[in-house]
């Protein structure tokens, strides 16, 4: 039984690991080419910036679903006989 909650404490780190990872590259490189965006055209900056940050909260709207389940594995214990 031991093993088993071992084998889901590490599923459960590698999900929240790797989830904070890919959401701060994915927001990362939409920072990025907001910058870039708004630099080639000025103009469209406020319209840019609506969109940059409601795109923002849904990467980090799936990171915080991943952590959940993460949580649901580690304190319900589905996988328990």
């Amino acid at each position: 039984m031991e093993h088993i909650l071992g084998l889901v404490a590490l599923a459960c780190g590698i999900i929240v690991g790797l989830g904070a990872m890919g959401a701060s590259i994915g927001i990362a490189l939409m920072g990025g080419k907001f910058l870039e965006s708004s630099a080639r055209q000025p103009e469209l900056m406020n319209e840019l910036q609506v969109k940059m940050f409601i795109l923002a909260g849904l990467i980090d709207a799936a990171f915080l679903i991943g952590v959940a389940i993460a949580l649901l594995f580690a304190f319900a214990k589905p996988f328990a006989i």
